[in-house]
């Protein structure tokens, strides 16, 4: 039986490119392809996918976030990030959301299918440049007391947030998550109390710096 993947991510270029390769390999079979995180996380209630491949930096919800919720609902599916960065925040808040590979865009092509057959397996695969970064952060890792506790946002928070840093207005929030324009008015100031934040450039800013979406 063929492997289901969907592949995510808003480069048109690089989803066709991925599409082209998978396409080409036996036992594998592409779905779907999505833009967005929002879209992915559609797509994999409609086909139950066995592998999504997940972009990290996409609109409306970015893969991260798209993970948390994809392995919150659907446990058995692989997730293989997909980047650009190496940095080891986004390695480790997307292992610790549920991936169980990460790849970096430029090998992407060569390691892919090596990636799929490889978490299809139940183990982790880590391009050579992530394991590394996986390593040296281990090496360094201060004692539990030196570790400071970052402000931590709940997952409706973290999606409303970027939305606001995308320029989305209260009311187009509101209905992109199905809530009312209230409540999106309560996440906003609940996420400006937590992050002692008081303007929507200073929240874009944040939400930039900590991976939730990009310039």
């Amino acid at each position: 039986m063929a492997v289901k993947i969907i592949l995510a991510d808003d480069h048109r270029l690089m989803r066709e490119g991925l599409r082209s390769l998978l396409e080409s390999q036996p036992g594998i079979e592409v779905v779907a392809v999505a833009e967005n995180g929002r879209e992915t996380l559609r797509l994999v209630r409609k086909y139950k996918p066995d592998v999504v491949v997940m972009d990290i930096s996409m609109p409306d919800l970015n893969g991260i976030d798209a993970t948390r919720q994809i392995i919150s609902e659907f446990p058995k599916v692989k997730i293989i990030a997909l980047s650009m960065h190496t940095n080891k925040k986004f390695v480790s808040e997307m292992l610790t959301a549920g991936a169980s590979g990460y790849l970096v865009k430029d090998s992407a092509l060569e390691e892919l299918s090596n990636a799929i057959n490889i978490v299809m397996s139940n183990k982790v695969y880590l391009s050579p440049a992530i394991a590394r970064v996986v390593v040296e952060d281990y090496r360094g890792s201060k004692s539990p007391g030196d570790i400071i506790s970052p402000v931590s946002l709940s997952p409706r928070e973290r999606e409303v947030l970027q939305l606001i840093a995308e320029g989305k207005s209260t009311k187009e929030i509101a209905d992109c998550l199905h809530l009312s324009v209230k409540t999106i008015e309560t996440h906003r100031m609940q996420i400006m109390d937590k992050l002692n934040i008081h303007s929507i450039a200073e929240l874009t800013k944040y939400a930039i710096r900590e991976g939730l979406t990009t310039l």
